[in-house]
């Protein structure tokens, strides 16, 4: 990394390393937010904020990618732990809402559709282990840091994943497992 291309309050971190992560981060960023664009865009624009300015210092313990997967996940998290904490009474009130479903893009093939469907189903944390391990190209050890869980936790929501994604996929298929 060239001195003139490190961030100035995180100077382990190079420009061209962030450009070069922005798309696999927004992709993340999305799913974080249930696919709703402008609340992904203001979850980037705070995750950048965070590493600029240094609150968010990454020391080489891990790979910049986990570190910044990790940053997104912690402040998607305790800002939907707000917004929770303050929609309590709605909810109470409000029409109950349809639970979180991925929907393909139009035009996709069946296949497609059937995968994200049966990934959809799926547990929070298997949702998001087979997310990052597939999607996102991480490992088992790096998702776990992403999702602040130990690798062991990790590889047991994987496994659990698997199994359950081949049962529900024979399923939708239409076959026995």
């Amino acid at each position: 990394m060239r001195d003139d291309d490190a961030l100035e309050n995180n100077p382990h971190i190079s420009r061209k390393a962030l450009e070069g992560l922005h798309s696999q981060l927004f992709g993340w960023t999305l799913s974080r937010c249930n696919f709703e664009r402008a609340v992904a865009e203001d979850l980037m624009q705070q995750a950048y904020v965070e590493v600029l300015s240094g609150r968010a210092r990454f020391d080489n313990k891990s790979a910049l990618k986990t570190f910044l997967f990790g940053v997104v996940q912690n402040l998607a998290r305790s800002r939907f732990r707000r917004l929770s904490t303050r929609l309590r009474l709605l909810v109470s009130y409000g029409p109950q809402e349809e639970p979180f479903s991925q929907q393909p893009e139009p035009g996709a093939e069946r296949e497609t559709r059937l995968v994200w469907r049966a990934v959809a189903a799926l547990p929070a944390r298997q949702r998001d282990i087979t997310e990052l391990v597939f999607c996102r190209e991480m490992t088992v050890e790096q998702a776990a840091t992403v999702m602040g869980v130990t690798v062991g936790t990790a590889r047991v929501h994987y496994d659990r994943a698997k199994k359950a994604l081949a049962v529900k996929l024979a399923e939708l298929a239409g076959r026995s497992p």
